[in-house]
């Protein structure tokens, strides 16, 4: 299905993704959709957070607010969604609780618990399913009207089932350990069955209108150098593979694919193979480095600023953005700006609005 949408206005985030030499970095903020925005509650209203992701016309809403705030400054949008719709589609009941975060009533216990075989087997229809999600891409792309372009997203099979073990959030990881050293092979036949669905999931982001997309590891660091080898890194490597194939069978253009493993720094040089025109990188690692490790291969780098910066003076802003252009290398190829992880609560919209000048400032020059 082809869509009418009106010509692209600011492509510097897509021609960075490339590798081409460019006039400044682009500059984006994971979760830059959300909370810590006054506008975000309003629209938001009494509305339960998975309420709104299934409502196309809130969901473009949420998504257009940043790039309305901070108009000129952000080089491109991120469809408001989460990444556990992917579990609710293998049909798992998944619930925002308000103050706590998501939580899964019933969590898998084990490849026998009768839910595991369900989940296994399942025949997900990715399109009807997560209807909601391509729909409020096309009328994202609609509203945008060329400002900037549309990043869709997916959450990494790793990260996807560690919460579905775990039933939410956690510090200890204690069932997904429990699952990988018990059961490793019914980890990875469900890491492989999660991968197919964000290969299809991916593919109809891009039919519906998105123009790149970002698979969030958000806890890759939670495995060692080890696991990560046997229960990431090859589900990951599966997407970058698939992903372009899947768009080719559609008669899609390849869009330009990012790869964000939140702390799984010790990997990078891996990473930097796995076929992912853009690494995303936390805050737990030098730039400079970063760029060292990644040497002359033809992968762009993003991030990657502490996110807790910006509940510091503009002085210590200013001081950080600095660093990072240096280390990144100036800004004029490889390297797209924003934090080393989402926005966090509380955070002033002005401090970020500085923020996101200090970088056109510094990487225009």
């Amino acid at each position: 299905m082809a869509h009418d949408f009106p010509p692209l206005a600011n492509d510097l985030i897509l021609r960075t993704a490339r590798g081409e030499d460019v006039e400044r970095a682009p500059i984006w903020i994971m979760r830059q959709a959300g909370r810590y925005l006054p506008e975000y509650h309003e629209a938001k209203g009494g509305r339960d957070f998975f309420e709104c992701c299934r409502n196309p016309e809130i969901a473009s809403t949420l998504t257009l607010q940043p790039i309305e705030r901070f108009a000129g400054l952000l080089d491109a949008s991120i469809i408001f969604s989460d990444i556990l719709v992917i579990p609710q589609a293998l049909g798992m009941v998944v619930e925002m609780v308000e103050k706590h975060g998501p939580h899964f009533p019933e969590p898998l216990t084990s490849p026998d618990d009768g839910q595991y075989s369900k989940v296994i087997n399942k025949d997900v229809d990715v399109a009807a399913e997560l209807d909601y999600v391509y729909k409020a891409i096309t009328l994202t792309r609609k509203k945008l009207n060329g400002r900037v372009p549309l990043i869709g997203f997916c959450g990494a099979p790793w990260t996807l089932f560690c919460y579905m073990v775990e039933g939410g959030g956690t510090k200890l990881f204690i069932q997904s350990k429990k699952w990988i050293y018990r059961y490793p092979d019914a980890t990875k036949a469900l890491l492989q069955k999660i991968s197919e669905v964000c290969v299809e999931y991916l593919a109809l982001q891009v039919q519906a209108g998105a123009q790149l997309i970002q698979v969030f590891d958000s806890w890759a660091g939670e495995l060692s150098p080890s696991t990560f080898k046997k229960f990431s890194e090859p589900y990951l490597a599966y997407i970058s593979e698939n992903l372009p194939k899947r768009l080719a069978e559609k008669g899609l253009e390849r869009v330009p694919m990012i790869v964000f493993p939140k702390g799984a720094n010790y990997a990078l040089d891996s990473i930097c193979n796995l076929g992912y025109d853009v690494v995303g990188l936390d805050w737990l690692i030098d730039p400079a480095e970063a760029v060292k490790i990644r040497g002359n291969r033809r992968v762009v780098l993003q991030g990657n600023a502490d996110p807790g910066v910006l509940y510091g003076s503009k002085e210590a802003i200013s001081e950080t953005v600095k660093e990072m252009v240096e280390g990144f290398g100036g800004g004029k190829k490889g390297w797209i700006a924003n934090l080393g992880h989402g926005i966090t609560p509380f955070v002033n919209p002005d401090d970020l609005k500085f923020y996101l000048e200090e970088i056109q400032r510094l990487t225009s020059k």
